[in-house]
């Protein structure tokens, strides 16, 4: 059967977008892939087809649990049954239960840590895998270093003899971060398809404030001035508190989205802002992936964000409905240092070692040290796996690169706000690309122009209000 066919019949869509039949092409060719396609292109499709093209199951790790279920219940409204995500959500009965038809799931959802648990990699060994999918691959490079070492590991997973081919796919990655997906999956000569970078439909901003305090002055009247949807990031559960309260106050439809707010709140939030009923989002980078709304039309951020990477990803989530969006960053003097500062945070130091060596030395597990307060569960997780691969001399020197890494990739982000050059060419320039044209209203060192890219705010007829699932569920029950 015809791709086109294919395409057709189970998506309704008589042609591709681009890289799409180019990528897909490759992976039923039985070639790794690394797929680099920006939001909104459709990423998922390059492995939801070949799902009905091969014999066999398709494995789909996924990083994100919000980002997982987003798609298994998407992929269930549009008719396919036979799919099924494996991760923390389910019970003990579920899992088992799952485990035992898994040979059935045509899709396989699957989160890093869920993929190395040895009962869950034995039984895949058993399903006939077509195709291995790292969605958000990016995630490996980004995350798996200092923050969540299992990407690291599942290459080995990966790694036996005629394995099905691997798809390795992201929005954005530098040639450092392709290098990375590339050596830790374990991949053999990938195919790449590197789309360009640049959205020429999110129009870049930035505007430079005295003090912290006039940050949010500014954001609450602009809000209050131009239309959204719109998302507010910022680096702190408080800070995004205090923004989401002054908007409320100022009777703006907001929300605050954090990882301090329990699960159901956070997908009853998630769901309001994708109905409408919620404008604006004031978020920490908890938010984002997985969730699909195509008409945002602007993404603030109130403090710099740690690199260009998560940068470009955040305000990529604007605009996928291909019209016109902007993207303001803020910043004060001193708002480098803080970044610095919070990008270093959870890395284990010199001392963290020291210590994990005196509790093996005495053979103590060094679990014992999280359990003392003595290091952060994150710091834990990294210094546990790089401890265990390599000696505490290497582990010290590696930790040492991290942090200048990170400080370095700071100081990457601060160009963009001290740029007197094109905002969008050193973008495109950071992931090594070339800029081949620029949009009207490019940024704000060619030239940007509010009123032509977002309309003025229509006056709500809903009053605003922030309301927790359980009070949303009690208020359904007495029959308000």
């Amino acid at each position: 059967m015809e791709l086109e066919d294919i395409l057709f019949r189970h998506f309704g869509y008589r042609s591709f977008r681009p890289g799409q039949k180019e990528v897909i092409e490759q992976v039923i060719n039985g070639r790794d892939v690394i797929a680099l396609l920006p939001t909104g292109m459709g990423k998922s499709l390059c492995y939801q087809l070949p799902g009905y093209f091969f014999n066999g199951s398709v494995l789909i790790v996924s990083p994100l649990l919000s980002l997982m279920q987003d798609q298994v219940t998407q992929m269930k409204q549009f008719g396919e049954k036979r799919v099924v995500a494996l991760n923390s959500f389910l019970t003990v009965q579920q899992k088992q239960a799952a485990l035992n038809l898994l040979h059935h799931y045509r899709f396989i959802f699957i989160s890093p840590e869920m993929l190395l648990q040895k009962q869950v990699s034995e039984r895949l060994k058993q399903v006939n895998l077509s195709l291995i999918v790292v969605d958000e691959a990016h995630c490996i490079s980004q995350w798996g270093f200092d923050f969540r070492p299992d990407y690291l590991r599942m290459g080995e997973l990966f790694h036996y003899e005629n394995r099905p081919p691997i798809l390795a796919l992201s929005a954005t990655a530098t040639n450092k971060v392709l290098g990375d997906i590339q050596t830790y999956l374990k991949m053999d000569e990938p195919y790449q398809y590197i789309h360009s970078v640049d959205r020429k439909n999110i129009h870049l901003s930035r505007r430079e404030f005295q003090t912290q305090e006039d940050k949010v002055d500014w954001i609450v009247q602009h809000v209050l001035e131009t239309d959204g949807p719109g998302v507010i990031y910022t680096q702190s559960r408080s800070k995004a508190e205090g923004i989401s309260n002054r908007l409320i106050q100022s009777g703006i439809q907001a929300a605050s989205y954090h990882a301090g707010k329990e699960a159901l709140d956070r997908q009853f939030i998630q769901q309001q802002f994708i109905e409408g009923s919620i404008k604006w989002i004031v978020a920490t980078n908890a938010f984002g992936m997985g969730v699909h709304k195509d008409n945002v039309r602007q993404i603030i951020h109130h403090t710099l964000p740690s690199n260009i990477a998560n940068y470009m990803q955040e305000i990529g989530r604007a605009g996928r409905d291909g019209q016109d969006a902007l993207a303001i960053l803020l910043f004060v003097e001193g708002d480098a240092n803080f970044a610095k500062v919070l990008a270093t945070d959870d890395l284990p130091t010199d001392h963290h070692i020291g210590l994990y060596e005196i509790y093996r030395s005495r053979g103590e597990n060094p679990l014992t040290m999280f359990h003392n307060g003595e290091i952060s569960e994150t710091a834990f997780r990294v210094l546990d796996y790089w401890m265990n691969e390599h000696s505490s001399e290497k582990v010290g020197q590696l930790l040492h690169k991290m942090r200048i890494e990170k400080i370095q990739a700071v100081d990457e982000m601060t160009k963009i706000v001290q740029t007197e050059d094109c905002m969008r060419k050193v973008l495109v320039h950071y992931f090594g690309q070339e800029l081949t044209d620029r949009p009207n209203n490019c940024c704000e060192c060619c030239g940007v122009h509010y009123e032509e890219i977002i309309e003025p705010r229509k006056i709500d007829e809903i009053p605003a209000q922030l309301d927790s699932w359980q009070s949303r569920i009690k208020s359904i029950l007495i029959g308000n």
